[in-house]
């Protein structure tokens, strides 16, 4: 329990908000590996003593080598109202993104559409009109880089399979590790820098103004930038 506590970011009766590590998954999948949503019953049931099954409802999710904060439900109320509020845009999510290519505009809105291949479970940007497109939006600005990387804010504004790394690999921007989308290596741990920053939302029970902010990861290139930008 104590090393779940550590990545807790805010918990009340209603919600509970994690600093996802990269690899683990939200919810179960075809490895068997133990899904994060187990592992926070788990903690829920320890701290609280509860007997029997604990609800945890998964408001969204955060793939596989993606970190960042990540919101689970702890009541139904909770669940139905953030899948409401999902749906009407009313959860903003800025995400921090290392590329290997700095971009051409120093900060610009995407617009595209996205067509998602469960084979490869891989989505591919193509033209409006393909069957089963979906359009794809988000904001970017470039906050800050080293000798060889470039870090990105990104305020996502539609919620599309692998949508941060399609975008940002169609305009030449690929993220670091990120080898499904053109990285020229991976990561030792094969995370992506990925990292979902901030959530900022009205609390779906008690309406109070949240802003959650998830530390970065211990590592040296996530470290650098954090450091570069707080230093702005």
């Amino acid at each position: 329990m104590d090393k779940f506590a550590d990545i807790v970011l805010f918990e009340d009766n209603h919600l509970l908000i994690v600093n996802k590590a990269a690899g683990e998954i939200v919810q179960g999948d075809k490895t068997e590996d133990v899904p994060l949503s187990e592992k926070a019953k788990d903690y829920i049931k320890a701290k609280y003593n509860k007997p029997g099954a604990v609800y945890l409802g998964v408001a969204h999710r955060l793939d596989r080598p993606t970190s960042g904060a990540l919101i689970f439900a702890r009541t139904d109320k909770a669940l139905s109202r953030l899948n409401e509020m999902l749906r009407n845009h009313q959860i903003q999510k800025i995400y921090w993104a290392v590329v290997e290519q700095i971009p051409k505009l120093n900060e610009a809105t995407l617009k595209n559409f996205l067509k998602r291949n469960p084979e490869s479970n891989k989505s591919f940007v193509v033209s409006k009109n393909v069957a089963g497109a979906q359009e794809a939006i988000l904001k970017y600005r470039h906050l800050a880089s080293s000798d060889r990387y470039h870090l990105l804010e990104i305020e996502l504004l539609t919620g599309r399979h692998h949508q941060i790394r399609a975008q940002l690999s169609h305009i030449g921007c690929v993220i670091k590790g990120d080898l499904k989308y053109g990285s020229k290596r991976n990561n030792p741990d094969a995370s992506i820098h990925l990292h979902a920053r901030q959530l900022s939302f009205v609390h779906p029970v008690s309406k109070a103004e949240m802003k959650i902010v998830a530390p970065v990861p211990n590592e040296s290139l996530w470290q650098f930038f954090q450091n570069a930008f707080s230093n702005d």
